[in-house]
């Protein structure tokens, strides 16, 4: 088999089903990678960059085709450490190493289907029966009755685990209700949405917080101390862990407040390699490691998993890409031997739900391993002609100048 072809598709479609994530984000932007064979086969990947910069992903697919289509094999293992020693200046981390997961997914995807198995098989081979499907809420919806509809909705759909952000998100207007700054506030602020979650959901229903503070800015961005106030606060609640309290600025304080927090400290989805979480993982930043396979590739996810478990540490895939990156994540996490939970879209739009098709299985609130060959994706011509991509519907924090309108 040889590869006679290496295209970027990208396309524009709604973001969920959820109207609880829908009033804050109706569109996405998502971008895949063909790679297309002699002998009928196309593997397909995505990369997680799709989200953010559509726009880039065709010109680094465009580079590395030489790469793949005079390589002389189909081995991902052997192409990848080729297109990464090729770019090495460029793609360590960043822009362009998340389009070489893509790539590297979709050589994945090529070779489980060539060998007549799922993927997660050739990863290493699967290290759990199932795994728990939590509901990434999003926003939490301001007012507080309103997010309680938003717990029982999700619980409605299976789920037996759920997060949602800091903060709360007025429904009508979009506007954010925050805390007054300090520690004090923020922690009595966070302690009172979260006695309400366990009040409401009761004592056995898995819940977590997402602070977010990888992309907020001025005197609601947490400091060391507001992060610790917070977690003693959030403590008596027992949340399953608590993601991104800090931002990626220093893994040391992500390190002093792993050490000493009541809760679980979780974080990790905007760094791009294994060898970026090493070196946070090795200073003890993360009680919960959050890799994303189609931002740091398959298999990195499954050696920072693998890492993980020596240390006596967990995984829970970070997974916000459309149907191809969940899927990878799936993938990865069950060939992962301390994945502790599957970040889910809990009512997934058709970017989902077309590509997946039957090829992902929940049920009882847990993920059941893939079956089907390859990563089990389908990316079909109707689904291209029906989502098309439109620019300017990327995400991205907003500042002065750039303002997110999709």
């Amino acid at each position: 088999m040889r590869i006679t072809d290496v295209a970027a598709v990208l396309l524009t479609g709604p973001s969920s089903n959820d109207p609880y994530i829908t009033f804050a984000k109706k569109l996405r932007t998502a971008a895949f990678v063909e790679v297309r064979t002699d002998a009928g086969l196309v593997g397909v990947g995505e990369t997680y960059l799709g989200y953010f910069f559509p726009e880039v992903v065709p010109h680094v697919v465009d580079y590395v085709r030489p790469i793949l289509v005079d390589g002389g094999t189909t081995d991902p293992a052997i192409l990848s450490t080729r297109m990464r020693r090729c770019l090495g200046f460029w793609a360590r981390v960043g822009a362009g190493s998340a389009v070489l997961s893509g790539v590297e997914a979709a050589l994945w995807d090529l070779a489980g289907q060539a060998a007549g198995v799922p993927v997660h098989r050739l990863l290493g081979g699967r290290k759990h029966d199932k795994l728990r499907a939590y509901a990434t809420g999003g926003p939490s919806p301001w007012p507080p009755d309103e997010l309680k509809r938003k717990l029982d909705r999700y619980a409605e759909l299976g789920f037996t685990a759920l997060k949602v952000a800091t903060g709360y998100l007025e429904l009508s207007g979009r506007r954010e209700i925050l805390p007054a700054p300090g520690p004090l506030a923020a922690a009595e602020f966070e302690a009172e949405k979260l006695a309400l979650m366990r009040g409401h959901l009761g004592p056995d229903f898995e819940i977590m917080l997402d602070g977010h503070m990888g992309h907020r800015n001025g005197v609601h961005r947490w400091d060391l101390d507001t992060a610790r106030a917070v977690m003693a606060a959030a403590a008596p609640y027992r949340p399953a862990f608590f993601e991104e309290p800090l931002a990626y600025d220093d893994p040391d304080e992500y390190a002093a407040l792993t050490s000493e927090s009541p809760v679980p400290i979780a974080g990790g989805e905007q760094l791009f390699s294994y060898d970026e979480f090493r070196l946070w993982m090795n200073r003890g930043a993360f009680a919960v490691a959050q890799p994303d396979a189609a931002l740091l590739s398959l298999t990195d996810f499954v050696k920072v998993g693998e890492l993980a478990a020596t240390q006596g540490r967990h995984v829970v895939s970070h997974a916000w890409s459309a149907g191809g990156g969940f899927l990878q994540n799936v993938h990865a996490a069950f060939a992962s031997p301390s994945t502790l939970m599957v970040e889910t879209a809990p009512d997934p739009g058709e970017l989902h739900t077309a590509l997946w098709g039957d090829n992902l299985v929940i049920e009882d609130g847990y993920v059941l391993p893939p079956t089907a060959p390859g990563l089990g994706v389908t990316l079909s011509d109707e689904v291209k002609k029906r989502f098309p991509f439109q620019p300017g519907m990327e995400e991205f924090a907003s500042v002065p100048g750039k303002e997110l309108r999709s």
